[in-house]
């Protein structure tokens, strides 16, 4: 499925940055351009402004190998893959053994804090723009859905960080301070509940218009923060205000979610577009490298194979579980679109690849990458408040959400994944949490989950990653480049 949105946002005007553009030492006007002074004027310039910031997600820095190895990798669902000379300090992250001078932190801090400056600019100048009410306060809604789930990854992956709301002027970036996430938690309320109160649901946008934040993506997002809180009433709320707005349904089929007929589908509640365009270039402007980057490397090739599902997350599914052979490629398997099957690679070993990043053919190389990045499923919904449910004391009410999720997980086959009859608090609770491994696995998902469980040093542990130490891992050290440039006024994470 590829919709208007996802060219409207390949074609965003990028003259936003991370601050006011300067003038050159000439003071002359590029030809066939628009100046910063000049922009914002139009509604079509401010729609402009809001696609720029979505743009930002498929950057190479938010969404490639800085971020696999920042989620799944930093878990126990993957390894680093692809060959063991490539990227070697990726293996720092696997066995937590990365310092503040990781290349491959230091981008997920950078890309997604030019997410928030983009953002920043959008929602500082739209309201400047003649145009429609309703329409204005959506594009705002969306920038503040989009900063707050910038600010949600950056959270959860450094703790106390810089809170930036407007756009920064001269020196003011080098003057900002780390401030409590707890400070940074009420940001992303206030931008989501703004959001919530301006954006549409998903069955009110016209069909050009699918992919943008929606009501049901805010509602997610704050479940999702609540959760982190252990707010489990506001989270329980979120959860079923979304089931409740019969706005979203399981597909019927698990593996479709992944697939280009799942895009933006039925279960869809946020996913970050992307599209193959035709190009005489190796990546197109609406393309990603998400899927080249885990792509099957050697015969067929289609890309660098990084991301390699662990051999803890292969055994860990129940017998029977459809959801292991939709989630891993295996050497001999024959790829979903039943084109080629997949050849052992001699320089891997043990190879294996992330079948949910997996695309058809394309226009262009591996790098134009067409496939959708899933944020938020309506699964993930479903667990959420079947976990919210359980941690009330609502273990009735908690059981048909999870076995919602197994039913259609196991589909025609009753022998597989039975109903979860238990109602004991602790033993519904491990279940809950066995269902989230197997329904999200290699989404990027897993490591914020053990993190807020309190569970992230014994898992990591018991797969063997010992240098896992309490106190220090359940955080990504700040990039030794953001303290150098503040002069210590950002200052670094416990024991790094």
């Amino acid at each position: 499925m590829s919709t208007p949105f996802k060219s409207l946002i390949a074609a965003a005007f990028l003259l936003l940055t991370a601050t006011n553009c300067q003038k050159d030492f000439l003071d002359r006007k590029p030809p066939n351009r628009l100046t910063f002074e000049e922009f914002f004027q139009t509604p079509e310039q401010a729609e402009q402004a809001v696609n720029a910031v979505y743009e930002q997600f498929r950057a190479f820095e938010c969404i490639a190998l800085p971020y696999i190895a920042c989620t799944d990798v930093l878990s126990d669902d993957a390894d680093k893959g692809s060959t063991a000379n490539d990227s070697p300090l990726m293996n720092d992250l696997d066995n937590f053994t990365m310092d503040a001078t990781n290349p491959f932190i230091s981008p997920v801090y950078r890309g997604y804090y030019r997410a928030i400056a983009r953002a920043n600019v959008a929602i500082e100048n739209i309201p400047n723009v003649e145009m429609d009410a309703a329409t204005r306060n959506r594009l705002i809604g969306e920038c503040k859905f989009l900063r707050a789930y910038s600010y949600y990854l950056l959270v959860q992956w450094f703790g106390d960080l810089p809170l930036i709301t407007k756009t920064l002027q001269g020196d003011e970036y080098y003057a900002q301070t780390r401030r409590p996430r707890e400070e940074v938690y009420a940001q992303i309320e206030s931008d989501l509940s703004d959001a919530l109160a301006a954006l549409k649901e998903k069955n009110e946008y016209a069909p050009a218009d699918l992919g943008r934040a929606t009501k049901g993506a805010a509602r997610g997002l704050l479940a999702k923060l609540y959760m982190i809180k252990k707010d489990w009433a506001k989270a329980e709320t979120q959860c079923m205000d979304i089931i409740n707005s019969m706005e979203y349904s399981l597909l019927p089929k698990y593996s479709d979610n992944f697939l280009p007929i799942g895009e933006n589908g039925s279960e869809s509640v946020f996913e970050i577009q992307a599209v193959a365009l035709q190009t005489q270039q190796a990546a197109g402007p609406g393309s990603s490298p998400f899927n080249m980057v885990q792509g099957v490397r050697g015969i067929p090739n289609l890309g660098w194979g990084f991301n390699r599902p662990s051999d803890n997350l292969v055994t860990s599914y129940e017998n029977g579980d459809p959801r292991r052979e939709a989630t891993v490629i295996y050497v001999g398997e024959i790829l979903p679109d039943g084109s080629t099957q997949v050849q052992d690679n001699i320089e891997i070993i043990n190879e294996r690849f992330n079948q949910k990043a997996w695309v058809p053919a394309h226009p262009g190389l591996q790098d134009n990458g067409p496939g959708n990045i899933r944020v938020l499923r309506y699964s993930d919904i479903l667990l959420l408040a079947a976990e919210a449910k359980n941690e009330l004391d609502k273990p009735s009410e908690a059981l048909p959400l999870l076995n919602q999720v197994r039913k259609r997980a196991r589909g025609t086959n009753n022998f597989i994944l039975p109903d979860v009859t238990v109602t004991d608090k602790s033993e519904l609770r491990e279940r809950i949490y066995k269902e989230r491994r197997a329904e999200l696995a290699m989404e990027q998902q897993r490591g914020f989950d053990l993190v807020r469980w309190g569970r992230a040093a014994d898992v990591m542990q018991a797969v063997g990653k010992t240098n896992f130490t309490t106190g220090k891992h359940e955080l990504l050290p700040i990039p030794q480049t953001e303290i150098d440039l503040t002069s210590g006024r950002i200052t670094q994470n416990p024991l790094y």
